[in-house]
């Protein structure tokens, strides 16, 4: 397995964020981490890749919308460096899809990453009030 740099999934939210309701003009100012959104979503429990988009959206109260073209890279990417594992089920509208879940390696990347991400959110409001 193949550690990288604490938010190495920082994206700019507009390369994987649809939406980013009314309140934002500018999302490319807006830094989010997809990694550790969806960790945090599968700390709760096992999910599938849908149910992992909408639960970011649902917490959102609708204004983070994950792209499909981001999600599923991303959760392949989270296999691969075992953060998560995979099996296949079905879904309760009876559908078979793969259901992801947090691995101890995962947990562990979450907390880096929420800790590496608050800092910055930290560091970032301490320039905006003092500029």
């Amino acid at each position: 397995m193949v550690d990288t740099p604490l938010l190495s999934g920082l994206y700019i939210v507009q390369k994987g964020i649809l939406y980013l309701g009314d309140n934002f003009s500018n999302p490319d100012l807006l830094p989010g981490t997809l990694y550790m959104m969806v960790l945090r979503t599968l700390s709760k429990g096992p999910l599938h890749g849908y149910a992992i988009a909408k639960h970011i959206h649902d917490w959102s109260k609708g204004d983070l919308e994950i792209e499909d073209g981001s999600l599923y890279p991303a959760l392949n990417r989270m296999l691969l460096k075992g953060w998560v594992k995979a099996e296949w089920g079905v879904t309760d509208s009876n559908r078979k899809a793969r259901f992801y879940r947090l691995t101890s390696a995962g947990r562990k990347r979450l907390e880096a990453e929420s800790s590496a991400f608050n800092k910055m959110v930290r560091a970032i409001q301490l320039v905006m009030r003092t500029s």
